[in-house]
């Protein structure tokens, strides 16, 4: 099994006599997106700021890109990106300063840092606002930017801190294109995020975030198996089929107007087999099927207690 990108055992903070992080442990394979939720307060920044070493634990260890933080940390800033909740362009720069500017501050050779800031705007969509300030871009031009700044100096690791919030669908979209390609190229990307859907679409793995422990961890798909509420919705033609099959199954409820019934099932492949066999050795024909899962919404409130509201996003 290959390293971990990032690896923390026993991370704790605390400012004064409110504890932040209550001893969480953490697991990121190279490569991969991990995705850090939880309510306002959970500790998420607090956590992205100790691993891309802006502020110390007060117990624990950090491993990122194989440097250890409390021996080097210079070595976890040389192999990190940090993109943060609000954009860290200068509005007086272009564009293309911008970029060539982290290009000096990565001690990049001129022609060097020229060659990497063309292909960072060619490849972010900015190449005909690079004369323009960011005064003038929309904001998902300059979250673009951000992003792009971030990339000069080719990071492994790349924490991104609420990355889309505020803009807008096709904006927020185009974001998620964005990191999709970045881990094809091999970058682990370390994601928190106040849109439920997000995580869902982008992450390998989700942590769970809740007064300063992880309550949960796993793959989406896995997270929301552990939250009841999954159910098969069957379709017949006929009040006779409904109910043959009615009787089949413990615990399922029929709709008679609709012609419907529910029957709780994890969503499992397995499980969906075992129903479809059942009916089929009854004799019992189906119009239609449809799989309902639990979601990330789901998730979240079970394990949270936190409402959310009808866009789906998090506490901010």
């Amino acid at each position: 099994m290959s390293t971990p990108a990032i690896t923390a055992r026993g991370l704790r903070k605390s400012y004064g006599s409110q504890a932040v992080l209550d001893g969480i442990d953490l697991d990121v394979a190279p490569g991969t997106v991990f995705s850090l939720l939880g309510p306002n307060g959970a500790g998420k920044t607090t956590t992205v700021n100790i691993l891309s070493t802006l502020i110390r634990p007060d117990a624990g260890t950090v491993s990122v890109a194989g440097h250890d933080l409390a021996t080097d940390p210079d070595g976890i800033r040389t192999a990190i990106g940090l993109t943060g909740q609000f954009s860290a362009v200068d509005t007086l720069l272009t564009g293309a300063e911008n970029l060539q500017l982290m290009a000096d501050l990565h001690h990049l050779p001129r022609r060097e840092g020229r060659a990497r800031a063309a292909e960072l705007l060619g490849r972010f969509e900015l190449t005909e606002a690079a004369g323009k300030t960011p005064a003038t871009y929309s904001g998902g031009m300059r979250r673009k930017l951000d992003l792009a700044m971030t990339l000069v100096g080719d990071p492994a690791v790349i924490f991104l801190d609420e990355p889309t919030t505020g803009l807008d669908p096709r904006s927020r979209r185009t974001m998620w294109d964005i990191i999709r390609g970045l881990v094809a190229d091999g970058v682990t990307i370390f994601l928190t995020t106040q849109y439920l859907e997000e995580a869902d679409q982008l992450a390998d793995r989700v942590a769970v975030l809740d007064g300063g422990r992880v309550v949960a961890e796993g793959r989406p798909d896995e997270l929301k198996r552990r939250v009841p509420g999954g159910h098969l919705r069957l379709r017949f033609a006929d009040p006779t089929a409904l109910h043959r099959a009615a009787d089949l199954f413990a615990g399922s409820t029929p709709d008679t107007e609709a012609l419907a019934l529910r029957v709780p099932t994890d969503g499992t492949v397995p499980a969906l087999r075992a129903v479809l066999a059942q009916l089929d050795a009854s004799a019992v024909p189906v119009d239609t099927l449809t799989v309902h899962t639990p979601d990330l919404d789901d998730v979240f409130l079970s394990l949270t207690g936190q409402r959310t509201g009808p866009t789906r996003e998090l506490v901010p």
